[in-house]
């Protein structure tokens, strides 16, 4: 079960370590911290049918303020059952691990231990903030698309600055959907219905069911329902208004996909355009990579660069162009300038295990500030979070924090940084 060895291994110990030693300079602009994610299953009592994604959470931090870094934790996330795994982001001034599929979310103190189980987004029928929940950074409001298996709808829920539902619209569904990512604009809600869903309570892919999607007024109403090709959609990088279309940039991947080998897809970056006509799909990018980020600040809105991953996760060698040689990187990063159509990639060794990394803005420019992501040293047998410079993307990192433990390929996280 290769989801539970190598860079996907679990670690069994929570560490706390103190004034982290560092190579290169950590930018003294950069004050707050930096999170992470991911499953950290212990006690697999059958690893030939254990699917990644599944079991205890685990967040990985670093707190960075002038210059120095003050500490690293990896916690646990402690709640009953399988515990939010997926996300870990901030809003109305508490920190809170999302997890999937109608799981609750869990509160998290400042140094990541769990306050508990919470009603982030919490509506009458039980729906609660999502795993992927979006930030709009023009209203500070949170959006969440939520779904829960068993039932044959799901639910917009906003969360104003707050933390209070404002509005929820519930969308009916001919069954439940996995729906794992979506997309936000200024105006609108994007969600896709694929093959990948329940059948009961069990989530597979139906290669039957038709792939379509959809379009939600932010303010509520009903859906515009438009149909695809068989697709599956991984995760959004950014959407947004032009005019009387939608614009979403996303990565996608032919199907079948199965659950239980969620690496065994090649991903690539699309741009949907949504008319009033249809949608018009194009090919931005066909090297595999998932994980795509944005800078915040630019989410919802018209954007010019984007950035996502090659990871372990899928084993695909990515390169700048060309058939991929024999001694080949699977870790890299990638900036996309999506105004000139180009990409800049920083490669990382076959063994580095890159993971998500988030962009940490420190001024007005689109491009200006960092790229933070842990990154495994295979000579310490640990991670390190690494610092890149957005404008200087394929130059030396900035800083490598070293930390002492292993961090293992996960999911997503975020810069908090302090108020």
């Amino acid at each position: 079960m290769k989801y539970l060895e190598g860079a996907f291994a679990p670690v069994t110990e929570e560490v706390t370590a103190f004034d982290l030693p560092v190579t290169g300079r950590i930018p003294a602009e950069l004050n707050g911290r930096y999170l992470r994610n991911g499953p950290n299953p212990l006690n697999v009592e059958d690893p030939a049918v254990h699917i990644w994604g599944m079991g205890q959470g685990m967040v990985h931090g670093v707190r960075l303020r002038d210059g120095r870094a003050e500490w690293y934790r990896n916690r646990f996330v402690r709640t009953p059952g399988f515990a939010p795994m997926v996300h870990v982001f901030e809003h109305a001034r508490r920190v809170f691990a999302l997890a999937e599929g109608g799981l609750p979310p869990a509160e998290l103190d400042a140094e990541l231990n769990t306050v508990g189980l919470c009603d982030l987004g919490g509506t009458a029928q039980g729906f609660t903030a999502g795993a992927h929940s979006k930030h709009d950074p023009l209203t500070g409001e949170l959006h969440s698309l939520s779904y829960m298996p068993g039932h044959d709808f799901v639910q917009h829920i906003v969360t104003d600055a707050g933390g209070s539902v404002a509005r929820t619209t519930t969308i009916p569904m001919t069954r439940t959907p996995f729906l794992h990512d979506f997309a936000l604009t200024e105006s609108h809600v994007v969600l896709w219905d694929t093959p990948l869903g329940f059948d009961r309570f069990e989530c597979r892919w139906l290669p039957g069911h038709p792939t379509r999607v959809g379009v939600l007024p932010r303010a509520g109403g009903e859906v515009r329902w438009l149909d695809v090709g068989p697709v599956h959609v991984s995760h959004t990088l950014n959407a947004y208004d032009d005019g009387h279309s939608v614009v979403v940039d996303l990565v996608t991947a032919e199907g079948p996909f199965d659950p239980a080998d969620p690496g065994a897809i090649r991903p690539v970056l699309d741009r949907w355009t949504i008319t009033p006509d249809g949608i018009d799909q194009r090919r931005l990018d066909d090297r595999p990579r998932d994980f795509p980020r944005v800078n915040e600040a630019r989410a919802t809105r018209p954007y010019r660069y984007g950035y996502s991953a090659a990871t372990a996760l899928y084993g695909i060698p990515f390169t700048s162009e060309g058939p991929p040689p024999d001694d080949a990187f699977t870790n890299a990063l990638v900036k996309h300038d999506l105004e000139r159509g180009t990409a800049e990639v920083h490669g990382f060794g076959r063994d580095a295990a890159v993971g998500e990394a988030v962009f940490a803005g420190t001024g007005a420019g689109e491009d200006e500030g960092y790229l933070l992501t842990y990154v495994h040293d295979a000579e310490r047998g640990a991670a390190d979070l690494v610092i890149l410079s957005a404008q200087d993307f394929t130059g030396e990192p900035v800083a490598r924090v070293h930390l002492p433990a292993r961090v293992p390929l996960g999911l997503h996280g975020n810069w908090l940084p302090d108020h």
